[in-house]
């Protein structure tokens, strides 16, 4: 069977997180599954996170088994000798009504050895802030492993972390090693790649609503952060 062309939608994949807000549901229309959606993931091929067709002759069939079936028709044949069946990318929305955690990701070899997976570059597209709003990209200049250690054990690390002011229109590419953070109050679109491997750090001491804290993930970030 012959693949059918035409421009296909997919049901998106919303999440809920401890620092989301309404913006995906008061601004791009998504169903409000509760107060604190956090992210609406678009078009995923992520393992126990994969997107459904919305639409036409196609509608209900997995982003997977459309690759499966028509891997060169969907891909592309560089992108199938170069990834097999995986799509690349992921494509989301996210609202930070509270600050996310400070976090990074590893690169390919790293993600590769130890997860099985592909790192996680990122771009990000700044859709709304609210005023005052600002991301964390990287740490301030001069910053050593040491430094960033002596703040991390003293709970100071915000004190060594580069603030940036943000409006819409902005855009910041997220190499994998760099540390970061989107702040609250601001909604933004994301590309990055097909990796949902995430090294928290820091998390500015938050509990959830039964006083529990999240996970870190200090250890493993050691040899993943570039501190140039």
């Amino acid at each position: 069977m012959s693949f059918i062309q035409y421009p296909m939608m997919f049901e998106p994949i919303l999440k809920d997180r401890i620092w989301g807000g309404e913006k995906l549901h008061t601004v791009l229309g998504k169903q409000q599954i509760s107060d604190s959606i956090g992210e609406s993931w678009e078009i995923s091929n992520v393992p126990e996170n994969v997107s459904l067709v919305s639409n036409g002759g196609y509608k209900g069939q997995s982003l997977e088994e459309l690759i499966k079936t028509y891997p060169e028709d969907i891909l592309g044949s560089y992108i199938v000798s170069t990834f097999g069946y995986q799509f690349p990318l992921l494509f989301k929305f996210l609202d930070a009504k509270e600050d996310l955690s400070i976090q990074l990701h590893p690169n390919d070899k790293l993600a590769r050895e130890r997860h099985n997976s592909l790192g996680k570059t990122e771009m990000w597209y700044v859709m709304q802030a609210d005023p005052g709003a600002r991301v964390v990209v990287d740490f301030k200049e001069g910053v050593t492993q040491e430094d960033y250690l002596q703040h991390l054990h003293t709970k100071t690390l915000p004190a060594i972390l580069n603030e940036i002011p943000v409006k819409k229109g902005d855009a910041f590419f997220i190499q994998t090693g760099t540390v970061h953070a989107i702040g609250g109050g601001v909604l933004l679109a994301e590309i990055q790649q097909t990796s949902d491997i995430t090294y928290r750090v820091y998390d500015w001491d938050r509990v959830d609503s039964e006083g529990q804290t999240r996970e870190l993930h200090v250890d493993l970030a050691l040899e993943a952060i570039n501190y140039e």
